[in-house]
């Protein structure tokens, strides 16, 4: 029996997708990952969850969201190291993919040709608002993308852009609610 074969009678019946969260910071990213792999896992799907080992703000080994909810994960150091473990399970979460490398598209693609249901989350604008690491190709492959908002902190619209309040220059600047604030187009371009 060819392995696709095989993986495909695991599953079940359908084949594999990728859906994408993406929205600025404080948007309810990884809140919306959590809700969808809880409801995978009520349906007693087999769930596989990875962060990338930079992000340790709350954590070393689970997700945790702005308002302290939170799931166990498997952080990675790199995105190949999803692979072997992803094929294990029926639907992978990937949260704060931003940050991984420039292989998390083709990883992504490659567990959904083998039926896995893959869930990413990320920011699709880095503070500059500019395309976000991988996000932009993963967000071109995927059958759904779901684009979060925040609040912005200056006028109360829909925030698509995190504004970075620190003086930093660089890309990864991780942080919370003193770096950076959620801001809409107007008063982003204000700065």
């Amino acid at each position: 029996m060819h392995h696709s074969e095989d993986v495909f009678k695991r599953r079940g019946e359908g084949g594999g997708s990728i859906e994408v969260i993406c929205g600025s910071m404080f948007s309810g990213k990884t809140e919306e990952l959590m809700r969808r792999l809880k409801r995978a896992k009520i349906a007693r799907l087999s769930v596989g969850i990875f962060s990338p080992k930079a992000d340790t703000r709350y954590s070393e080994d689970s997700l945790v969201s702005h308002n302290s909810n939170s799931i166990s994960s498997m952080p990675v150091s790199k995105a190949s190291a999803i692979l072997a473990p992803g094929r294990q399970v029926q639907v992978v979460g990937i949260d704060e993919a931003q940050f991984f490398d420039d292989e998390l598209p083709g990883i992504c693609n490659q567990l959904a040709n083998e039926g896995v249901r893959v869930i990413v989350a990320g920011l699709d604008m880095d503070f500059q608002g500019q395309p976000f690491g991988p996000m932009p190709a993963i967000m071109a492959m995927a059958e759904s993308v779901t684009k979060l908002y925040a609040v912005c902190v200056k006028c109360g619209n829909p925030a698509l852009y995190s504004y970075r309040l620190a003086p930093e220059d660089g890309q990864f600047l991780l942080g919370e609610k003193e770096s950076y604030e959620p801001r809409c187009r107007q008063c982003y371009n204000q700065q």
